[in-house]
């Protein structure tokens, strides 16, 4: 051996050694034990759907903005099937502008004789949208126009971030003052978007009545609601008895009150009599229900709490699958989320300020992991979860909205998404030996010494993608810890590897903008940048020997970062 021989091994043996110490020194000063995370591509648990693939928003006029087409695009491209989209005020009336928490189309107005008119151009411009990228839409029907409203004014509100939450609810949360003319009006949409985009395509759709009846966007009763329903599924099947149609997408699904009201809407779908039919029961073909976090601000230090949307979805997936007439429905959760205001920025709510960067993407990582777990433990038929984060239109750089993207840059949780994109076939089962038990997460949420790094794995015919995270309900920074993945039973001999990362070097935008100083009118070159460190990095790819079907391949994860490790083979 020659001494340059020894030398280079002498120098991957110190390396080695250096690695070893430095991961034991890093899990000793946390006092943690280093993660093991293993996955037998054998162990097949169901397909992976992609229930991920749906997102929401309050403004639909966003969407045929330039920001919105552009974030649009990008959400297309990244999954491997259509996107759902789901947002509210189709039906509301006014000139199409957009302001926050607020959106218009004016597709029925009145004459001065009471006869309707139908102007289906702006709601057109968005499904046009939608429809040109592969998306389909999650389309609610609602909310009310102006001249159907039983309460019209004040109808057209000014909300802005710090104003109370109920400042929102004007004329268009009322009941029809005539429930012919509702149902006239869902027949026509449903019978144009038909003539529009072909039966074919809208039997793809899934269309739902109205939003949190429950909540503030209702202003009646239970059983009114059951009647704007039952008027509203009567007009879709009638211009399209093919078509899908559900609800009712409450709020707080897991309390007492929310509780009542779906198991209310269930019955009454199964057995109850039609308002507008007079038959018993009533058309449904999905179950929606919300599902929201709440985080908090202790001592200056925002605290995620993922338990009560944990429970909300526990329990969705346990009424739903209660009953033999709708236990293998589809079911989709409207809106999953952190928290509930996507509009209120961190200035007024400074509990919001994990949106801009890692905390998101690696809560986002961590949430979706469970409701897979969730989906398993009640055998629900779990559709989509709607992610309620877009996009806002010329608003300040990275104000703390709940978006994916500000002013046309991807913010960290976007490339969450961007991974999942890359997870099709098979899910897996992954085990580790630091992912917090379900449980715990639906009684305390990830609140103890240690953070919860856990995994999420799929094989398809030649790959396979395991999605690791390390995740604390409480957002403040900590050293990166040592993981190491074992992969068994691959059905190869070699393979080529591929890591992402995100974290705060890495597919993260926020962090670069900090460093530029945070401006507030960046220039060309700087949006550039940002627009580049808003994408997915890959940090690694290699070839690599596969002995016996088994690999081994260690990372490091900082507190709330996200790899996503991909072989091919």
């Amino acid at each position: 051996m020659t001494i340059t021989n020894m030398f280079k091994l002498s120098s991957l043996a110190h390396a080695l050694l250096f690695f070893l110490i430095s991961s034991h020194a890093i899990a000793q000063a946390n006092n943690q034990p280093g993660a093991t995370v293993t996955v037998d591509l054998k162990r097949e648990i169901a397909p992976m759907t992609p229930v991920w693939a749906w997102f929401g928003y309050d403004e639909p006029n966003y969407t045929y903005m330039k920001d919105g087409k552009k974030l649009l695009s990008e959400i297309a491209e990244l999954s491997p099937v259509p996107v759902y989209v789901r947002t509210h005020s189709l039906l509301v009336t006014g000139d199409g502008k957009a302001a926050l928490k607020w959106g218009s189309t004016n597709a029925y107005t009145e004459d001065a004789n009471g006869n309707p008119i139908y102007n289906w151009r702006i709601i057109d411009s968005i499904f046009d949208t939608y429809i040109q990228r592969g998306m389909k839409p999650l389309a609610q029907i609602g909310f009310m126009p102006q001249a159907l409203s039983t309460h019209p004014e004040p109808y057209r509100h000014y909300w802005k971030p710090g104003d109370p939450y109920t400042d929102i609810i004007t004329g268009w949360a009322y009941p029809p003052k005539d429930y012919n003319k509702w149902r006239e009006l869902v027949y026509q949409w449903v019978k144009h978007s038909v003539e529009r985009y072909g039966q074919k395509e809208v039997e793809s759709w899934y269309w739902e009545v109205w939003n949190e009846p429950n909540g503030h966007y209702w202003k009646a009763s239970q059983e009114e609601f059951f009647k704007l329903y039952d008027y509203a599924a009567d007009g879709v099947k009638r211009a399209l008895p093919t078509a899908k149609i559900g609800g009712p997408n409450i709020a707080g699904t897991s309390g007492r009150g929310a509780q009542d009201w779906v198991n209310n809407f269930i019955k009454h779908c199964i057995s109850g009599t039609n308002y507008a039919t007079g038959k018993i029961g009533s058309p449904l073909d999905a179950i929606l229900f919300h599902a929201k976090g709440s985080p908090r601000l202790y001592n200056g230090v925002v605290r995620m709490n993922m338990s009560p949307q944990m429970r909300d979805i526990a329990t969705g997936f346990k009424m739903s699958t209660s009953y033999p007439e709708t236990k293998n429905l589809p079911i989709i959760i409207g809106e999953s989320d952190p928290e509930g205001c996507a509009a209120c920025g961190m200035a007024t709510n400074p509990e919001n300020a994990y949106r801009n960067g890692t905390a998101y993407s690696s809560y986002t990582a961590a949430s979706f992991a469970r409701k897979y777990l969730l989906s398993d433990k009640y055998n629900a038929n779990f559709l989509g979860a709607v992610s309620w984060s877009f996009e806002f239109e010329d608003q300040p750089w990275f104000y703390g909205f709940r978006d994916l993207a500000t002013n046309g840059v991807d913010k960290p949780v976007l490339n969450v998404f961007r991974m999942f994109g890359m997870m099709t076939g098979k899910r897996l089962a992954a085990e580790s030996n630091r992912m917090y038990p379900l449980q715990t997460v639906l009684d305390s949420s990830i609140r103890g010494k240690q953070t919860d790094i856990g995994a999420l794995a799929s094989k398809d015919r030649k790959s396979a993608a395991v999605m690791v995270w390390n995740y604390h309900d409480e957002d403040r920074p900590g050293p990166a810890e040592p993981v190491k993945i074992n992969l068994d039973n691959i059905p190869a001999t070699s393979g080529s590897l591929s890591i992402y990362m995100i974290d705060q070097e890495n597919s993260n935008s926020y962090e670069v903008w900090k460093k530029m100083g945070s401006p507030q009118n960046p220039t060309k070159e700087q949006i550039t940048e940002l627009e580049k460190a808003g994408k997915l990095k890959r940090i690694s790819k290699r070839k690599i020997k596969i002995k016996g079907g088994k690999t081994v391949i260690p990372l490091e994860l900082s507190r709330q970062a996200v790899a996503l490790v991909k072989l091919d083979w």
